[in-house]
């Protein structure tokens, strides 16, 4: 999870990402996804893995400040209370999911002073939330751990032939419990890990060399297809060059400067690419 306070969210591309992605805003001002069929949707909300593909949906605001968790599918469900394949790659508003409890968590995330207090509180609510909800099969979350581990290239036959279940049950399973195939998790996750090597300043040509591409051009038709840009510009989006700092770990060194994107620290001051993290043991 971590913390954004943003003055002026300026239309800022979503990026797709292989979790669910659960936004908590409790600011003066409320975060907007406008999406390019002309749907709006406003506040707190919950966005399916994989959000924004082919470049469709931007994101603005004024006074803006939240918490925004990254879920894993595995655990979503028993979060959410519904399955991510009802969001089937959508958003729908918080509000719509858990009722009062949404403007109750907003409140309290509001009332106390400090970013950690803010998260403590958030780990809090998804642990809660998860020792209550129902697990998804453990054969599923073995096979979405290895298309994780493998960043994206293991194999949908091998992965079916491992749990000792067919092709078409580990598709139904893992989408039903999921939110997406088997086939485009692995799609999805081979993306993410190419698109920071490439914001990390790794050539295109090297990048689809070392994660799993047939050759560049392989390369360069995914990128399109999931942020509506090419290799070449994708690396400058505002989203992806705050990732390291946000979710660290990658590998990737952060941009030293992200116009528009201000987040708070621990201390309270405020710089532009700062960014307050907790890793909570509800998202393992």
């Amino acid at each position: 999870m971590a913390g954004f306070g943003v003055r002026d969210l300026d239309a800022l591309q979503m990026v797709p990402h292989p979790a669910v992605t659960l936004l908590l805003e409790f600011g003066a001002g409320s975060p907007v996804l406008d999406f390019a069929d002309g749907r709006q949707l406003r506040g707190s909300m919950v966005a399916g893995p994989g959000l924004g593909s082919g470049g469709a949906v931007r994101v603005r605001g004024e006074n803006v400040e939240c918490v925004q968790v990254r879920l894993s599918p595995v655990i979503a469900r028993a979060v959410l209370g519904v399955s991510p394949a009802d969001l089937d790659g959508a958003v729908a508003s918080l509000g719509d999911l858990w009722g009062r409890e949404t403007a109750r968590i907003c409140e309290q995330l509001s009332d106390v002073a400090s970013w950690q207090d803010r998260f403590a509180l958030t780990d809090a609510l998804l642990a809660r939330r998860h020792e209550a909800g129902p697990p998804v099969d453990p054969e599923v979350a073995w096979a979405w751990h290895r298309i994780v581990g493998s960043r994206g290239l293991a194999r949908v036959d091998e992965l079916a032939a491992e749990v000792g279940w067919s092709r078409k049950r580990l598709w139904s399973r893992f989408r039903s419990q999921l939110g997406l195939p088997p086939k485009r998790a692995v799609k999805l996750v081979r993306f993410d890990h190419a698109a920071h090597r490439l914001v990390a300043g790794e050539g295109a040509a090297q990048v689809a060399a070392d994660t799993g591409y047939a050759d560049q051009s392989h390369l360069h038709r995914d990128v399109v297809e999931f942020t509506g840009a090419t290799p070449a510009t994708v690396v400058a989006e505002p989203f992806l060059a705050v990732d390291d700092i946000a979710w660290p770990g990658r590998g990737t060194p952060a941009k030293p400067h992200v116009p528009g994107i201000f987040v708070r620290s621990p201390t309270g001051g405020e710089t532009a690419t700062a960014v307050n993290v907790a890793q909570s043991p509800a998202l393992a």
